[in-house]
């Protein structure tokens, strides 16, 4: 067996578990939201008024299947055994992506130019070089001086390659500047940003640490193994690159069953990945092929993709309205929203899982079901609805053949260029629609190569060549529009959507997410409902919107069911929104909250090298009654990093609560010095001048986290609300105008501004605003 190798972790270039915002936890990893004093930054949330419902019954038996498991749990083995029976595979494996996704840095493996080569960017000077076998680089550290740092490891071969740098404490970074492998050169990977030693996406940051972000999808085996007391790393893996293990899972009951032909389950394996229920090997490659938040130190072989991590829905942020890529996603939640997925394609039907290459040329993937026979040899896909014509022509592609266009990617599935000059292609495989792409304004492929006036001929032309009319029920992306814009018809195209049997689980937890902008008993009575839909992302966004529908005592009845749910991630995040009612009992449910809110604990503690996670265990035990370990929490997400202000402005809320006025004032100055542009801390520092009495002081503040971040409802919210309570009516009427006109579904902002209108006698303006919140959502409480 090889040695297990020290490793660390940056956010790689071409890294499918890589997060290119700036914090990867928005949902479940992110912030507690519990109130430390009266007024926080996270409490000017919108809470509906309390409607009630039954209680949510556990999900279907069957919609979970427990994976069948050998009796002792296997273990990793050198694979260098594997080539004996497996010489096939192992053959179409090596050079892949997957085998040479992280290297040791030597001669044979460098790709990139380190002759003595400078390169400048950003304001920053970076110098390759090689001092006999080794490869450094000088460039700006943490504390913006030039150092040299040896390369340690190589990350990905094409069409770019980035590097992995040693900086102690058993830590990788990431550089930011990679190797072109196209065009050889070096190049910035966020050019234009401003990314220096200050900047949080600089390569020295915590959000580029290799050993938490991007190394796990690299490796086979991989363990972070962070020591919290030490604040050091000691990474291990079983070998480097994605081998047969990393899919597979460890081997060592395999060769037990190739030595003595047993009756061990799946041959020795935890899994069976061609399990005619294609959800096992799909989930084995979202690990990796998705967006998604860590729920611990890796993953399990055998349980389901929600137990270890939580994926991402179809944000606004991550995926346009119609579900196209928008932000670097990875190919799952893209996948799973499309037809294909739903008629039981799987990855390897497409691509050839060890050599990560397409398993036809040119059209033929897309042939062996698409084809004139309308009928699919694919065993486990389901052919309903295929229709028999030739699409490998002109006749149905409008295009001339071996000419863009052509190809059935080019139109259906378009992409984008992530991480400088990596074209990632769209999974959700949609049909193009220009005319519709501009009125909801979405990409498209059409448009996307026909542009200007030129795109406008298409879209005149595909309307002749689409001229059928039949009656088709509402178009997810069409609802979505009307939602996220708050339009007339807004709640009832929800409330349709949530109805349908056909939405695939992304798209509905998508939509349930919106559902608490849009409150009425119909609402509340289609999130219960899908507290037992057999998708477990669509019952953990279903607690998701019970809770911010409902008052904890009135939630506990829906959601206590969910405490023993069968996949993690829905158990914790019913556990966390149970807390303050768990603390008073929960009857018969109390040992089922007692065992998953620990398990929520124990995530956080396997997170323990990241802010997010020591932040929210700060909150939860503040919340509970563990307040002595609030402060040191708090400050060790701080010294993790301390870019992070969230935590700084919960430490300094919590030194204000506890008599420490004085201290927290002081810590909030220094952060705003070292971050003026930053609208949180200004926030924070308004907020504290209204708890001190000083409204008047306070608007300048305010104002200027609005004005840096004016998409932010609360910001704008919280300033209008100020501003108000100042004697500035008028004012706070313009700001309120000013954020529906970027959030037009803002309940919050629309109801105050009705009051104020009232207020400042101008009734016929209020009146037309609450005609067309009638007009959004006519069975609103608030209406009542």
């Amino acid at each position: 067996m090889p040695k297990h190798k020290n490793k660390t972790l940056a956010p790689a270039v071409d890294s499918p578990a890589t997060s290119r915002s700036r914090y990867l936890f928005p949902a479940l990893i992110g912030v507690l939201v519990l109130a430390i004093i009266g007024i926080g930054w996270f409490l000017f949330s919108s809470q509906p008024a309390p409607l009630t419902s039954a209680p949510a019954s556990p999900p279907p038996a069957a919609a979970i299947k427990p994976p069948p498991m050998t009796a002792e749990p296997a273990t990793m083995v050198d694979e260098q055994q594997c080539q004996g029976c497996h010489s096939e595979q192992v053959k179409d494996w090596q050079g892949s992506h997957h085998q040479l996704a992280m290297q040791e840095a030597n001669d044979a493996t460098v790709l990139g130019d380190f002759n003595d080569v400078t390169f400048k960017a950003e304001n920053e000077i970076t110098r390759f070089s090689r001092k006999n076998d080794e490869f450094w680089v000088n460039t700006p550290g943490i504390d913006g001086q030039n150092a040299d740092f040896k390369v340690a490891y190589t990350f990905g071969i094409a069409p770019l390659q980035q590097y992995l740098i040693e900086v102690g404490e058993g830590r990788l970074q990431a550089l930011g500047v990679a190797w072109d492998t196209v065009k050889n050169r070096w190049f910035h990977l966020y050019p234009g940003q401003g990314v220096n030693f200050k900047n949080p996406l600089h390569w020295s940051k915590p959000s580029q640490n290799a050993n938490f972000m991007c190394v796990e999808c690299h490796t086979t085996g991989y363990k972070r193994n962070f020591d919290a007391v030490k604040n050091t790393f000691d990474s291990h893996w079983n070998n480097l690159g994605v081998g047969c293990q990393a899919c597979h899972g460890p081997a060592s009951s395999h060769l037990e069953w190739t030595a003595k032909k047993g009756d061990l389950l799946h041959a020795g394996f935890a899994v069976d990945l061609k399990d005619k229920d294609a959800t096992v090997e799909i989930e084995t490659c979202a690990r990796c092929h998705a967006r998604r938040a860590p729920l611990g130190d890796g993953f399990t072989v055998g349980k389901r993709l929600m137990d270890d991590y939580l994926p991402s829905a179809l944000t606004r942020e991550l995926y346009a309205l119609d579900g196209k890529i928008k932000d670097e996603v990875f190919e799952h939640g893209s996948f799973a929203q499309s037809k294909m997925f739903d008629k039981g394609v799987r990855c390897s039907n497409c691509h050839n899982p060890h050599s990560s290459e397409l398993k036809a040329p040119g059209n033929g993937v897309c042939l062996q079901c698409h084809n004139t026979a309308g009928k699919t040899p694919v065993a486990g896909v389901d052919g309903r609805g295929l229709q028999a014509k030739n699409y490998d022509s002109s006749e149905h592609t409008r295009h001339a053949m071996g000419q863009p266009g052509s190809q059935c990617a080019d139109c259906h599935m378009p992409g984008k260029f992530y991480m400088g000059n990596d074209f990632r292609h769209d999974h959700s495989f949609s049909i193009p629609n220009p005319e519709r792409a501009k009125k909801l304004g979405t990409p498209d492929a059409c448009l996307t190569c026909h542009q200007g006036k030129a795109g406008d001929k298409v879209t005149e032309q595909f309307k002749h060549w689409n001229t059928a009319t039949a009656a088709q029920a509402p178009r997810y992306d069409e609802s979505l529009w009307l939602i996220r814009n708050g339009q007339p018809g807004a709640a009832q195209a929800l409330y349709e959507q949530l109805q349908r049997n056909d939405l695939p689980a992304i798209q509905r937890a998508t939509l349930l997410a919106e559902l608490p902008l849009y409150p009425s008993d119909l609402a509340l009575k289609l999130a219960t409902r899908d507290l037992s839909n057999p998708a477990p992302q669509v019952r953990e966004s279903a607690v998701r919107a019970i809770s911010a529908f409902l008052p904890p005592a009135e939630r506990a009845p829906l959601l206590a069911p969910l405490l023993g749910d069968p996949v993690k991630a829905v158990r914790i995040v019913a556990a966390r929104d149970l807390l303050s009612v768990a603390r008073n009992g929960l009857g018969s449910a109390q040992a089922n909250w007692n065992a998953a809110i620990a398990e929520y604990e124990a995530v956080q503690k396997s997170l323990a090298e990241r802010a997010e996670a020591n932040l929210n265990l700060a909150m939860l035990y503040q919340a509970n009654g563990r307040a002595g370990e609030v402060e040191a929490l708090l400050r060790t997400a701080l010294q993790r990093d301390a870019d992070f202000h969230p935590a700084l402005v919960t430490l300094v809320q919590w030194l204000e609560a506890n008599g420490r006025g004085q201290e927290a004032q002081a810590l909030l100055a220094q952060g705003l010095k070292d971050h003026p542009d930053a609208a949180l801390l200004q926030h924070t520092q308004g907020l504290s001048l209204i708890r001190a009495g000083h409204a008047d002081q306070a608007l300048p503040a305010l104002r200027k986290a609005a004005q840096l971040e004016p998409a932010n409802a609360q910001y704008g919210y919280v300033l209008a609300v100020a501003l108000h309570d100042s004697g500035k009516v008028n004012e706070a009427c313009e700001e309120l105008e000013r954020l529906l006109k970027v959030q037009p579904a803002n309940r919050n902002a629309r109801l105050s501004l009705i009051q104020y209108y009232l207020e400042n006698g101008q009734e016929p303006k209020a009146q037309v605003l609450l005609q067309g919140w009638k007009k959004m959502n006519m069975g609103d409480p608030a209406l009542k």
